[in-house]
C-alpha cells in the first residue's frame, strides 16, 4: 500500500510491518555518494564484472545520467541514514551491438524507458524494496509521457535475479538460447502502468520521498 505524506511515500514492506525504517525517495546530489557505493559494491560482488567504463559510466556520474535529464530519475532507499538500495530510469534503449539488432529495434531510445541499477544491499533484501522500486519507477515513466515501452535486461548468473524479473515482466529474448550464447543475459518488457502523464513537467524529478516499510 502506498500513500503520500508531505512529499513522502510510505510503502508497506517487510511482510506488512510498519516502522522498518525504510524511506524510498528521489535522489538528491547529497545521496550520490551512497548510491554510487551501492552500485559499485553490486557490480563487484554480484555481477563479478567490476567497474567497466563503457558499461558503468552512469555509476561514476549519476547526476549527469539521472538527475539532470528531465525524463530520467534515480530513486534511493534510505535506512537509518544510509543508502541501502537504488533504482533508475534512463531514456536510452538497448544498443546493437552488443545486443541483438531486433531487440534494439523493438526498444528505441527516446520512446523506451529502461529500468536499471535496481540494486539492494544483501542485508536489506527480502523486505520488498526491489518491488517497490520497480513500481515507483514504472509510475515515473508513465507520468513522464512519451515512453511507449518499459524495458530492462538482467544477468541470470546473479542469484535471485532471473526469478525476480520473471515474476514481474515478460521475456523478450533469452540470449542463452542464441547461437554462441550471446551475452548470456535476458531481456524483459514490463507493462506500462496506467498513470496519466502530467502536463508541464515530470513529477518525481524533484525530491519526492517515500517512507518504505
Amino acid at each position: 500500500m502506498t500513500g503520500t505524506v508531505a512529499g513522502r511515500t510510505r510503502a508497506d514492506t517487510d511482510g506488512g510491518h510498519e516502522g522498518a525504517g525504510y524511506v524510498l525517495r528521489t535522489a538528491t546530489a547529497g545521496d550520490l555518494g551512497g548510491a554510487r557505493a551501492v552500485m559499485l559494491d553490486t557490480v563487484y560482488r554480484d555481477l563479478k564484472s567490476g567497474y567497466v567504463p563503457r558499461w558503468h559510466a552512469d555509476i561514476i556520474d549519476p547526476e549527469a545520467a539521472y538527475l539532470r535529464p528531465e525524463r530520467c530519475t534515480l530513486l534511493v532507499v534510505e535506512h537509518r541514514g544510509e543508502i541501502v538500495a537504488t533504482g533508475a530510469v534512463r531514456d536510452r534503449g538497448p544498443q546493437a551491438p552488443p545486443n541483438p539488432q531486433w531487440v534494439a529495434d523493438r526498444f528505441p531510445s527516446g520512446t523506451t524507458a529502461q529500468l536499471c541499477r535496481i540494486y539492494v544491499r544483501p542485508e536489506h533484501r527480502r523486505h520488498g524494496l526491489a518491488r517497490q522500486l520497480v513500481r515507483e519507477l514504472g509510475e515515473f515513466a508513465a507520468r513522464a509521457g512519451g515512453y511507449e515501452a518499459l524495458y530492462l535486461h538482467t544477468d541470470p548468473a546473479v542469484p535471485g535475479a532471473e526469478p525476480f524479473w520473471r515474476s514481474l515482466a515478460h521475456e523478450v529474448c533469452d540470449e542463452r538460447t542464441l547461437p554462441g550464447g550471446g551475452q548470456g543475459i535476458v531481456h524483459f518488457e514490463l507493462p506500462m502502468p496506467g498513470v496519466a502523464p502530467v502536463a508541464g513537467g515530470v513529477p518525481g524529478s524533484g525530491t519526492t520521498t517515500t517512507p518504505a516499510g
